[in-house]
This record gives structure tokens, sequence and C-alpha cells, in this order.
């Protein structure tokens, strides 16, 4: 055991010794250890439980899973959902902070704490203005009963201020189950609670809504008058809640089960990077994985962004700079070369510059940054100059622009070659050299995506995708 507690490392999330309640071991700390020789779960000096990298997958799949579920449930007040309403309905936290005499920060992260619990989207911000997203109508309707009563709680209390109840969704269902049962010693056996504990969340309760609730006696608590009341108005905001949160739980764990992978901006469905994606995605499924796939599409900064903010765990990007504290390796290398129209008939890559409008990525993108070199080609006399583009963040759009509207634009050879049949393709004067890249974070489900996208590239690239008469 003493070996065994050398090989501990500090698990650096917020500290090396967390509590938890698992089965036996009731609340006991617990190390989480380096070594990948011993069991999951070893008892170690003074009761902690030792966990190993086994064990930690474990622990994270369904401990750590379950305990943000609940903490999400204990920190909900029937005041926040009173206000998020309000937000749904205004579509203004401004107007909302205004109406209910509450800051705007306030608001703010009751509308946060509801998308939160419900591990949903419900707004945006876009220009400085919140926008309610078409999830927040459905999210709205079913919190007009829960409205409803919050209002006739606050009337029933003699306040007009229901956006301040300070009741929290767990309390109430505490206090429902203490009905239900006739007895607090049976409803904390219920609730796996200790009686103590929850002897004091009832007493709080009447306190803060300044009436007696029980009339204890000796086979059990039995409701008051107003008791009885209340209860009528609790089991219809748990009632409304519970139908409102049915599927947030299952798609919260969904959510935090599933593999984000977020690449570069494809030229269209031949592309290389959509046939690889494609490909992952059917294997990934053919193979039963319990990690659902998601995936987004973004410029080359934002897919940093979001990687270093771990809102994506896998990345196919054009440029790896910034990303030295990830996984990363090379899918392959290329060079640039110039697309311009199937019908042109300049010969050099000068003159096609001269008598054309140049299409390019904004520099968000590797490729925009890349191009940035072939700006000596750009002279100030240029006839098009004008109508040059040079924040186009959609490939398939530039490839319109250069096959069908007179553009011409730059492109890896790997992803011009599956569109020669569209375009034509004519080499640069210097060599220029582009290569793609995989990114990704500590999971092992990412590592494992990582591994077969790189199969896939391997398997696309080696296909003959154009003749070589495609090039000028």
């Amino acid at each position: 055991m003493q070996t065994l507690a050398r090989k501990c490392i500090s698990f650096s999330i917020a500290a090396a010794i967390c509590f938890c309640s698992l089965g036996r071991f009731r609340r006991c700390p617990v190390l989480f250890c380096g070594s990948t020789a011993t069991p999951g779960f070893v008892l170690g000096k003074n009761d902690s439980l030792l966990i190993s990298r086994q064990g930690y997958l474990f622990w994270r799949t369904h401990h750590i899973v379950r305990f943000f579920i609940s903490l999400r449930r204990k920190r909900l007040q029937l005041g926040t959902l009173f206000v998020a309403s309000h937000v749904l309905s205004s579509g203004s936290v401004r107007e909302t902070a205004r109406n209910l005499s509450l800051s705007a920060s306030t608001v703010s992260t009751a509308v946060r704490n509801l998308e939160t619990e419900l591990a949903l989207k419900l707004t945006e911000r876009s220009s400085g203005e919140l926008a309610t997203l078409l999830a927040s109508d459905d999210v709205r309707e079913k919190l007009r009963p829960i409205v409803q009563s919050a209002e006739a709680l606050a009337g029933w209390m003699g306040t007009d201020r229901p956006s301040r109840l300070p009741f929290k969704i767990a309390t109430m269902e505490r206090f429902l189950e203490v009905a239900d049962q006739g007895s607090i010693n049976r409803a904390a056996r219920r609730l796996k609670l200790g009686q103590p504990q929850l002897s004091l969340q009832i007493a709080t309760l009447e306190k803060a809504l300044g009436h007696r609730l029980f009339e204890r006696q000796a086979q059990g608590s039995a409701l008051t008058e107003q008791g009885n009341q209340v209860y009528a108005i609790f089991q219809a905001i748990a009632q409304g809640w519970n139908e409102l949160k049915a599927s947030a739980d299952e798609r919260y764990q969904r959510t935090a089960r599933a593999l984000r992978i977020g690449s570069i901006i494809p030229t269209g469905s031949e592309s290389w990077v959509a046939r690889c994606l494609g490909a992952l995605v059917a294997e990934w499924n053919a193979g039963r994985n319990k990690n659902a796939i998601s995936l987004v599409l973004m410029t080359a900064d934002d897919l940093r962004e979001a990687l270093k903010a771990g809102r994506i765990d896998v990345a196919i990007l054009d440029s790896v700079f910034g990303l030295e504290r990830f996984q990363h390796r090379e899918l392959l290398q290329t060079n640039m070369v110039l697309i311009a129209p199937p019908q042109s008939r300049e010969r050099t890559v000068a003159e096609l510059v001269e008598r054309h409008a140049i299409c390019t990525p904004s520099s968000r993108t590797g490729l925009g940054h890349a191009t940035m070199s072939l700006s000596h080609e750009r002279t100030n006399n240029r006839r098009y100059r004008n109508q040059d583009i040079t924040a186009a963040d959609s490939l398939p759009v530039i490839v319109d622009l250069v096959a069908n509207h007179g553009y011409i634009s730059f492109l890896g050879r790997v992803s011009a070659m599956p569109i020669a049949g569209k375009v034509r393709i004519v080499e640069l004067d210097e060599y220029i050299p582009m290569s793609y890249h995989i990114a990704f974070n500590h999971r092992k489900a990412s590592a494992d995506a990582s591994a077969m996208i790189l199969d896939a590239v391997a398997k696309i690239i080696a296909e003959p995708v154009a003749q070589e008469t495609a090039f000028a």
C-alpha cells in the first residue's frame, strides 16, 4: 500500500483531494493514482479511496455526470424560472431588468442557469442584441404554468415580487416527498438524506414562507391548512418542471459524452475533408461507440479558439500555430495552385491576376493567410481590383464564383484536384507549400477519432481524383 501511495499524483482540477459518496465509503477523501497496474478502486490508509486511471474513466463517465446533474438541480430557484420566462417573452434582458427591478447581470445569470439546467441553448447575442432561438418558444410555453404558480405563491405570501422567490426546485420536491410519505424519517430514507438535514430544510422553508406547514405527531407529520395550500402550488410547479426537463438529463449526458469535431470548410461533398469526415462518422457508428459525434465547420482561427476553450475536442485545420499544448499530427502536405474559369485563355498567373477579379478567404483561415504571400501579383492598376473579394470564408461559394462568374482564386492542390472538372487549374510560378493538420485534446475518444481520420485521409489521397490534363 505504501508503494501504491507513492505513485499517487495530484489531480489538478481544483485540488488533489476531493470528496464523494460511494456506497459504504460514504464521504471519504479520494486520491487519483497515476499507476496503470493498480485496480480501479483501492481502499488506502485512513479510509481514503485510491482511484487508478482505469477507475477514473468509470468515475468520470458515471459519478461526475450524475453529480453535476444533481448540482444543477440544487441551485435552480423558482425566481430564476420566473425571470428567465420574462426574458424569453420580451426578448430583452434590459427590459426585463427594468420591469422586475433587477440588475441586468442577475437577469442574464437566470437565463444562463436555465440553459445549463436544460442543456439547451435558448438565446444568443447578435450585434450586441439578445436574440431568442427557436427552442425558446417551446420552453416559454412550458414555463407558463410555473410562472402562474409562482405568481400565486407570491400573492399567498403577500409579496408582489415573484422574481425574488428564493425557493429551490429541490427543496420543493423534498417538501412534497415529506407530505406524501407523512413522515420526515421515511422521506429522508427515500431521498437518501439524513433526517436532521431534511428536518432543517423543512424548518427553513417554513420560516421563509412565514407559516407552519406540518403538525408533528407521534405517528408522523401531517399537513396544516397552510401546508395543504402550499402543497397544491408546489405540486403544480413540480409537475410543470418535470414536463419541461423530461429529456434534459438525457440530453445533458449525451452532450457530456459527445465527441465534438471541428473542421475547416470543405470545397464540396467531393473534397477530401468532407469524404474523410463522412468515413469517420460511418465507421464510428458502425463500431457502436457510446460517444456520439457532432461536426462543426469553422475558420482556422475559430477552430483554434474553440479547441482552447474546450468547445471542440478535435480540429482539422490548415495551420497548428498556437496549438503547441495540444497533441497534433500532420494529415498531408500539398502546394498552392491557382484556379481560374474553365473558359479562360490566359497562360500565366500574372495575366490571370491582371484580367480577373480575385476571390480569397479571410486571413482568419490558413488558406487566406497563405494567399497573402501572393500579394505581389496584385498590381494597383489591375482592371478589376475594385471587384476583389478578400473575406469569402465559404469555399463552395469561392468555387462557384470561379466556375461561373469569372473570378480567380488560390487553393491547395489536394483541394483543387477533385473540382478539376469545374475549374481550370494553373501552376504558380513559385512553389508555395501548404499542410493540413489534426489537433486534439487529452480524451481517449479524441485520439481514437484522430487515428480514424488519419487512416481515412491516407486512403482518400491515395485514390486518383483528377486527370493531368486539368492543369494548364
